[in-house]
């Protein structure tokens, strides 16, 4: 940990595999407006104020409802205490934003996708993205709607990033596939 990160909480270090794919990205595409669907501790988006908000101001838009998923209310570990992640999400970004050289605006829409993604079009964002960070549900139904309202957000020419595209979660009921690998 460096003495940057010292004072975030994570109890995780998923997002860490991916920082040298997005520094590249983020420098060539510089986006000031981003959506982020599936906020979790915070990661990513304390993460994009570091690396954003120390050249320009930036506007975040989070969509998370911090009710988890079924990977985290079942399996072999103990369900997670989604309100301690919460709590960890927003010391987490105020950390990230009394850092920052430059204002990082964020707004958080708590609830589900489904339901924030369609409010956020209604509000005339279509378009309105430069980048748009899929990473809530890892339920392939939930990810495809994410990522229609996703596109239809995205501003012509914006990147949308897909975190999971592989997963597979082995459920009580069957595994529930990404749509990289249902069948046919």
């Amino acid at each position: 940990m460096t003495a940057a990160e010292a004072d975030y909480i994570f109890t995780n270090n998923w997002f860490d595999a991916h920082k040298a794919a997005w520094s590249q990205l983020l420098n060539q595409l510089n986006p000031g407006r981003i959506l982020e669907v599936g906020s979790y501790e915070g990661k990513s988006t304390s993460y994009l104020i570091d690396t954003i908000a120390s050249r320009k101001s930036v506007e975040i838009h989070c969509i998370d409802s911090w009710e988890g998923g079924i990977e985290h209310k079942t399996g072999g570990s103990a369900a997670t205490d989604m309100t301690e992640v919460e709590a960890r999400f927003h010391h987490n970004i105020k950390t990230a934003r009394c850092r920052a050289s430059h204002e990082a605006t964020i707004t958080i829409h708590k609830g589900l996708s489904s339901t924030q993604l369609p409010k956020l079009l209604a509000e005339s964002k279509q378009g309105y993205f430069d980048f748009v960070y899929i990473d809530g549900s890892h339920q392939a139904p939930d990810v495809l709607l994410d990522a229609i309202l996703g596109f239809e957000l995205l501003r012509t020419q914006g990147i949308i990033v897909f975190d999971d595209y592989l997963w597979q979660e082995p459920l009580p009921g069957g595994t529930d596939r990404s749509m990289s690998q249902d069948s046919h």
